[in-house]
């Protein structure tokens, strides 16, 4: 969906993409950044001043849809003559709604997001600035960014449970999986590139080659470990059912990141129901025991939603029970968001806001409780941490990377190391990052 402007008239184009929402997000914007660097682009910072700005939406609440429309708006005001793309789930959603912004050239729903530079390029009325070169080889490929150490490779997309509350079903589509000989083959791309980490991203990791004969997400990862060469693997997301004996079997490999981010929403049986999600509260905290036991040392973090519409004060108790319980490493709290669209906007009864309110207020603080105390217990071990980048504090090199549990980790040491893996001792806390000393 295009607007008429006018052409863009500088020769060499400047690409600026913002990205919002989840790890799959990144994922696509990554793949954009490649499709605009192969076709001769050049890429720049989010607030950087550009010929093209691309803005990969969420809309999995009304406030992503606010921090969308505030974005679209920033960018045009950055530079009035630059092309604006609004891109990824909201203009899925809500293509005509962000087409009727002033502020907005484009609209491409993830949908068109594999034409987007094609799209662009057509756009500004003109052939992409470069392309091949005398050689016929492509313009180089997006490697190592600034602080850019890890790559997100997307393995799956879309989503079949169709949770009460969530628009991503319609947003993402119908579940559907990658290759594993694609994935292998595109992994090994990021190692050559001197990637350090690969995130494995997707709407739905556990249910990965439903659609693929004689593959799962095990033999997926299996296979990874075997044949790509990657220093370190981490899996962005699991729902607690998928959390099996047979794949946590595979975390013995050190190479494999022992962080679990396992999605709750709640900890009350009656509103996992109306929510329509696959777990109890008890099998919930049986998948975290299993977690456990196949990886000590694991950080599992989680989301939890709050006010969810029949919400009543025993159910949100069971919640801050069950929350107590597992002891989370860090907690992703979020108020009912209603999203047009999905079988829990027609549900009620509303709770209202002062209710909400006071239970976000009391499950945040539970939240930064817990992380603390994960933090806390965490002094004085070594965890290998992968340097990201580095800068000067009152004269001193220091470094900031993250450990294989997720743990931000602050240290004195040298430029050399960033976009390396070393061991760090963790000596103390500042704020939510831990200070370390590298070993």
């Amino acid at each position: 969906m295009e607007k008429a402007r006018p052409t863009a008239s500088t020769p060499e184009k400047r690409v600026s993409i913002l990205t919002h929402g989840c790890k799959l997000n990144q994922s696509d914007s990554d793949t954009l950044a490649r499709g605009f660097q192969d076709a001769g682009y050049s890429i720049v910072g989010p607030s950087d001043q550009a010929d093209v700005y691309v803005v990969n939406t969420c809309t999995v609440t009304h406030v992503a849809d606010r921090k969308a429309r505030r974005a679209l708006r920033s960018a045009r005001k950055r530079d009035p003559s630059a092309l604006v793309v609004a891109t990824g789930c909201y203009a899925q959603r809500a293509p005509d709604a962000l087409a009727a912004m002033p502020d907005v050239d484009l609209v491409a729903g993830n949908r068109d997001k594999d034409r987007l530079v094609e799209m662009v390029r057509g756009a500004l009325s003109g052939p992409a600035p470069g392309g091949p070169d005398a050689t016929g080889e492509s313009a180089p490929s997006m490697a190592r960014r600034g602080a850019r150490c890890r790559a997100m490779v997307k393995i799956q997309e879309g989503c079949d449970q169709v949770c009460a509350y969530c628009i991503v079903p319609t947003v993402r589509g119908r579940e559907r999986s990658i290759p594993p000989g694609d994935i292998l083959e595109t992994v090994r791309r990021r190692v050559g590139e001197d990637f350090k980490e690969v995130v494995l991203t997707g709407t739905q990791l556990g249910s990965y080659g439903f659609d693929i004969p004689g593959t799962s997400l095990r033999d997926m990862l299996y296979l990874l470990l075997e044949e790509s060469g990657v220093d370190r693997l981490r899996v962005s997301s699991l729902q607690p059912q998928e959390l099996t004996c047979g794949l946590l079997d595979l975390w013995w490999d050190r190479r494999l990141c022992p962080h679990f981010h396992m999605p709750l929403q709640s900890g009350s049986d009656r509103v996992l129901k109306r929510m329509r999600r696959r777990y109890t509260a008890r099998e919930y905290a049986d998948a975290v025991e299993r977690v456990r036991s196949a990886a000590p040392d694991a950080s599992i973090t989680a989301d939890v939603i709050v006010g969810f519409p029949g919400e009543d004060e025993d159910d949100f108790q069971q919640s801050m029970s069950l929350v107590k319980e597992v002891g989370f490493a860090d907690l992703h709290v979020f108020p009912y968001s209603p999203r047009p669209g999905t079988s829990a906007a027609y549900m009620g009864p509303r709770i209202d806001a002062p209710t909400v309110g006071r239970r976000m207020s009391e499950m945040l603080a539970l939240g930064r409780a817990q992380g603390a105390d994960f933090r806390n217990a965490s002094l004085g071990a070594v965890r290998p941490v992968l340097w990201e980048r580095s800068s000067l504090r009152e004269g001193r090199p220091m470094l900031v990377g993250l450990t294989d549990n997720y743990l931000r980790v602050v240290a004195e040491g040298p430029a050399s190391l960033v976009n390396s893996v070393s061991p760090a001792r963790l000596t103390g806390r500042l704020g939510e990052d831990m200070l370390g000393e590298v070993a």
